[in-house]
């Protein structure tokens, strides 16, 4: 079964673009990105903003990260998968990025949660973009405290 992505949460003042794999199944149910309860984006995010992004509603979390300068995607518009590993996306279709030149003209720099979305970096970097690997938020990165995690989300964030 071919699973779809969710469209982008971006606007002008992006600045930044937080680009994942695809998002999980617990994201695809909720219609949200980072909704798995054990994945740290949010926490680590709210971290970098200074906002509790964890206990806003949705809604509120996408329009106080769009406030700061931060847009969020995908890599993939689709793929097959079971489950939610990244390692199981299969026949996956990478999103149009061209299309960020008019939506986010003062996007520079995009990083990618983790290695599986960084496959795309020269992708990117070909389109004119600065383009930085993270530490994954997910669950299944478990091998870096939150603390590191964060310490470089900030750098790349807020430099």
């Amino acid at each position: 079964m071919i699973l779809h992505g969710l469209p982008p949460a971006i606007d002008a003042r992006a600045r930044v673009l937080i680009l994942g794999s695809f998002p999980s199944a617990a994201s695809l149910a909720a219609q949200a990105y980072y909704a798995h309860p054990q994945n740290q984006f949010w926490r680590v995010l709210g971290a970098v903003i200074g906002q509790p992004l964890k206990e806003m509603d949705y809604p509120a979390r996408i329009a106080a990260v769009q406030a700061a300068g931060i847009a969020i995607w995908d890599i993939y518009a689709s793929c097959e998968r079971a489950g939610s590993l990244d390692s199981a996306i299969r026949d996956a279709r990478t999103n149009d990025f061209v299309v960020l030149k008019e939506s986010a003209p003062a996007l520079r720099r995009i990083c990618f949660n983790g290695r599986t979305a960084a496959k795309r970096l020269r992708e990117i970097e070909a389109l004119g973009y600065e383009a930085l690997v993270l530490p994954s938020t997910s669950p299944a990165h478990a091998g870096m405290s939150f603390e590191e995690k964060l310490a470089r989300w900030r750098a790349a964030l807020q430099s």
